[in-house]
């Protein structure tokens, strides 16, 4: 379970406010990728914070909004599928993160990145592999960015339900691949990701790659 000694560890050396950085939304062939930072406060941390993805679905939403309420601030960035078109998913994942600390309403004096990939962040961080089990504001932000994200997949899927959206998030499962095959590709699909690019410019369907 994730803990808050990294965060202590850090305000003993680097006095100010830390935030957790994590993103969602890296992998589909479909949507934006969001991040999210969190600065917490010790004392009222939520408690049965944990990596998103070990959480269920009522958990998360349940714990969304209390992140929100007992949070010293919290603050949401995304990367457009033109961005990640145009630059790629890693230099979209680290956009998404420095525009999410950026719009923290109080600027943080540290942050702790979920991962091994350091972003240019506009305060020093560093990163932390599998931080999102491992520190509670990373985890904070991980539960953040999943149910922001997975909120907005939902808001698509009305748009274009033949997709599955809803319950794939924009994922490359075999119901997104036959409903790309059938239906052919929207707006919202990333285009430098193998199987939306096989589609349009020729190649196989069923490689399911990703161009990094």
């Amino acid at each position: 379970m994730p803990h808050y000694r990294y965060e202590s560890q850090y305000l003993k050396t680097a006095p100010g406010p830390i935030a957790g950085v994590d993103e969602a939304g890296r992998g589909p062939l479909a949507g934006p990728v969001v991040a999210a930072a969190v600065i917490l406060e010790r004392g009222r941390i939520p408690k049965g914070l944990n990596d998103s993805k070990q959480l269920s679905h009522e958990t998360r939403e349940a714990l969304f909004p209390l992140i929100f309420e007992r949070a010293i601030a919290v603050g949401i960035g995304e990367a457009s599928v033109d961005e990640i078109d145009l630059i790629n998913i890693r230099q979209a994942t680290h956009l998404a993160m420095a525009r999410a600390v950026r719009a923290l309403s109080v600027a943080a004096a540290f942050a702790l990145v979920d991962g091994n990939d350091a972003p240019a962040l506009p305060c020093p961080c560093d990163t932390l592999v599998d931080g999102d089990a491992r520190s509670l504001s990373i985890a904070a932000a991980s539960i953040v960015a999943k149910v922001t994200r997975d909120r907005m997949m939902a808001a698509l899927h009305d748009e274009h339900p033949h997709y599955g959206w809803a319950s794939n998030k924009g994922y490359g499962t075999e119901e997104h691949l036959i409903a790309l095959g059938r239906h052919g590709v929207t707006r919202h699909h990333r285009r430098s990701f193998s199987p939306v690019h096989n589609i349009l410019y020729g190649g196989n369907l069923e490689d399911s790659s990703v161009t990094l």
